[in-house]
């Protein structure tokens, strides 16, 4: 997966593979859908009540907990500690921590917040689901813009003179992106099956073919003709989407004020406080990812660039500084903050795209949606 690269702010073009937009409609559609929506709770109720005693256990409880984390786009549990934690909070969102047991009734409003919370993510950020069959590398291959783009490629390698251009090919394709027609080749099934036999039916891969920018030119298109051919024999799907963090959603949040007073509330809820109803400024950070939804930002975490400019806010506003302070500066000092962002990103605007190859089209999240 290719998740959080910066960009200049390119879109997905009109493009002549396969494409379907995940803009949460559907989702919202069947929730709001009550005869619907009962009926589709009551079958996976049913599905997952293996010993038919009208509630579920936690292990019944798994199966629905995984799909709905393949929907979100995790790997499968054990891969990684964070994601790992993703799902027991989507299992603690069912059992509410402590239950051993769930009725119909709770499974059925849990799940719905769930969904309704993916289908606003997904309004936020749609996806788009691309059948790469080779055709758009083809076209880019042999289209005007080849040289000049492929030579920028050339010169951020850094492949020298005594490089192999084996090496400089293989780097190269990584380089590239849905726009061309290219899937992600750092996934590990696109480059076992795609770019490698690729590779090995290119006349040069076991010559060491010295590296210029001219051969470079002509050898890269030799391998990318191969790989579009083999894109044409087992299409690759990628699920792609782009974001832009302008600051635009924090400033209609700073602007509502009481959508904001809401947000710094709930989010304030499971806060601790002392004695004197004092709260210590190292929650600003929990509280800031807390409200980062409301204002159109992204996980702490999840995207480097927006990562950084909160670290130098923090740090120029002294945030860190571990004192208490009562509800009410602890307010303002998240409001300064989140203004201070949003100067930061009006001033310089990230966008980010991300492409994750789904080897099983559309399952993994159609499986919650499907009766």
């Amino acid at each position: 997966m290719e998740a959080g690269t910066a960009t200049t702010g390119s879109s997905v073009k009109e493009r002549s593979d396969q494409q379907q937009v995940l803009d949460g409609s559907s989702i919202m559609e069947l929730v709001e859908n009550d005869e619907a929506f009962s009926s589709f709770v009551d079958h996976k109720f049913k599905e997952l009540d293996k010993d038919n005693d009208g509630q579920l256990s936690v292990k019944e409880l798994k199966p629905a907990v995984a799909d709905i984390g393949a929907a979100l786009g995790l790997p499968l549990q054990g891969s990684s500690p964070v994601s790992d934690n993703i799902y027991s909070e989507v299992l603690n969102e069912f059992t509410h921590g402590q239950q051993e047991k769930v009725s119909k009734t709770e499974f059925k409003e849990v799940l719905s917040d769930i969904l309704i919370g993916m289908a606003a993510g997904l309004k936020r950020d749609p996806v788009v689901i691309l059948r790469i069959e080779g055709e758009d590398l083809l076209e880019f291959i042999d289209g005007p813009s080849y040289d000049a783009e492929m030579v920028s490629i050339f010169s951020h390698l850094g492949c020298s003179d005594d490089a192999s251009l084996l090496d400089c090919i293989v780097k190269a394709f990584g380089k590239l992106t849905v726009d061309q027609g290219m899937p992600p080749s750092s996934d590990s099934w696109v480059m076992s099956n795609i770019v490698e036999p690729a590779l090995k039916s290119w006349d040069g891969y076991d010559q060491g073919v010295p590296v210029s920018k001219l051969t470079f030119l002509e050898e890269f298109k030799k391998v990318a003709k191969h790989v579009a051919r083999n894109l044409k024999e087992q299409p690759v799907i990628v699920a792609h989407s782009e974001n832009t963090f302008d600051g635009s959603g924090i400033k209609i949040l700073l602007s509502n004020k009481f959508e904001l007073d809401k947000s710094l509330n709930v989010a304030l809820g499971n806060v601790p406080k002392d004695r004197h109803g004092k709260i210590p400024t190292g929650y600003l950070h929990v509280l800031l990812d807390a409200v980062a939804p409301s204002a159109g930002l992204p996980p702490i975490g999840a995207v480097e660039q927006v990562d950084k400019i909160v670290a130098d806010v923090f740090r120029t506003m002294h945030a860190d500084e571990g004192k208490m302070v009562k509800e009410d500066e602890f307010k303002k000092l998240l409001t300064e903050i989140l203004w201070t962002i949003m100067l930061q990103l009006q001033d310089n605007p990230i966008a980010v795209s991300s492409n994750c190859v789904v080897h099983e089209p559309l399952e993994s999240f159609s499986s919650i949606l499907q009766p």
